[in-house]
């Protein structure tokens, strides 16, 4: 559904995105974790034909994004981290504005409105205008406004950024509901959102993609990882992480963070190495 061929980004001296590659099956969700300034930002921008890529090729259902710029946008839904909302608007005004500027027609456009409104549990607020909401519901207003033209692929970028843990778990269910209808991608910079909804993670640092593996392959790496002295991680316990794992498997992960998992699944390659260096020489002991 979702091609992305060698892409990089250079912003004159700053190399923002750096040679990735990956692919997306339609109705996957998949969790891009990364830092700010990492490059998940700029990636999402120009997989959504707002930004171009200084080289590489993105393709959306086999069409080449560079050479139907228009059309692919048709097929994209998209909430950046900070939603352009009218805050004077009702929320039924300002999505029947997104309706409208995204080319739904008019014979659809109550269908569409109707429909998305339940998806989003909007209707009780529906006449309320959008300044005196909660971001909760400013964040479900913005992806009421990215879904209206039944996109085929959904990108959110940091969209529980701000909310509370109830309105996180409320966003996250909401998108959880999408992947029968569309392919999702979406950005944070914490793994328990992910772990929640997402068969896949795809993590970036410095414009580089360094991780893209099923979401289980990654728990159960970093579960056997778990040990590893603290010391040598930038922040957090991964001890206290494993123990916690015993009782809850899923906490395990939400005590891990970005760093931690960057550090276990280079950790694997590097006591891999180390077991070889190590063995030799004893096996060359021996035949002395």
């Amino acid at each position: 559904m979702l091609t992305v061929e060698h892409i990089s980004k250079n912003f004159g001296a700053l190399q923002a995105v750096d040679n990735v590659s990956f692919e997306i099956n339609q109705g996957d969700i998949v969790g891009f974790l990364g830092k700010n300034g990492a490059g998940k930002t700029t990636l999402m921008r120009m997989i959504t034909a707002f930004l171009a890529p200084s080289s590489g090729r993105i393709f959306i259902d086999g069409d080449d994004i560079t050479k139907h710029s228009l059309t692919i946008r048709q097929k994209i839904g998209y909430l950046p981290e900070n939603p352009p909302l009218y805050t004077n608007m009702t929320v039924l005004q300002y999505v029947k504005f997104a309706a409208e500027i995204k080319g739904v027609s008019a014979k659809k456009q109550a269908v569409q409105l109707a429909k998305v409104l339940e998806d989003c549990q909007l209707e009780q607020v529906k006449h309320k205008t959008i300044s005196t909401l909660s971001k909760g519901y400013k964040q479900r207003v913005g992806i009421a406004q990215a879904i209206i033209h039944e996109p085929k692929l959904l990108i959110l970028d940091e969209p529980t950024s701000g909310l509370d843990p109830m309105q996180v778990q409320q966003v996250l269910a909401l998108i959880n509901n999408q992947k029968e209808q569309r392919t999702v991608l979406l950005s944070t910079h914490t793994l328990p959102e992910i772990e929640k909804i997402a068969q896949r993670i795809l993590m970036i640092k410095s414009g580089q993609l360094i991780i893209d593996q099923s979401l289980q392959t990654l728990l159960k790496g970093t579960n056997q990882q778990a040990n590893i002295d603290s010391d040598n991680l930038v922040k957090g316990n991964i001890n206290t992480a494993h123990k916690n794992s015993a009782k809850d498997e899923s906490s395990q992960a939400q005590a891990l963070t970005l760093e931690q998992i960057f550090f276990n699944h280079h950790q694997e390659s590097a006591s891999v190495s180390s077991r070889t260096s190590i063995q030799t020489p004893s096996q060359n002991v021996s035949n002395y």
